[in-house]
């Protein structure tokens, strides 16, 4: 039986946060480079590839990459100013 902290960890977010805290936001910006990376590499060993079988799974794996790298930038380009007005203020 898992517990509830495991369970919390596990959990997968079906809706990513309208606010971004600095730190994810960086994260956010290392995994672009990340996938900026891969899809450059995608492409240039698919220019290399004589093996049309083999470039077009190389291909694929770019387009994934792509796809990812959009999602993410997607994610970079909400207002973040304007959602954190709409978060309730504790007060001290």
């Amino acid at each position: 039986m898992q517990t509830q902290q495991e369970q919390q960890q596990s959990a997968i977010m079906q809706v990513p946060p309208q606010v971004i805290t600095t730190k994810d936001s960086q994260y956010l910006k290392d995994q672009l480079s990340w996938e900026l990376l891969a899809m450059k590499k995608c492409r240039h060993f698919a220019q290399e590839c004589t093996d049309s079988e083999i470039r077009q799974l190389i291909d694929k794996a770019g387009q994934m990459h792509q796809k990812h790298y959009m999602l993410l930038l997607k994610h970079l380009q909400n207002n973040n100013t304007e959602e954190m007005k709409k978060v309730p203020q504790t007060q001290q």
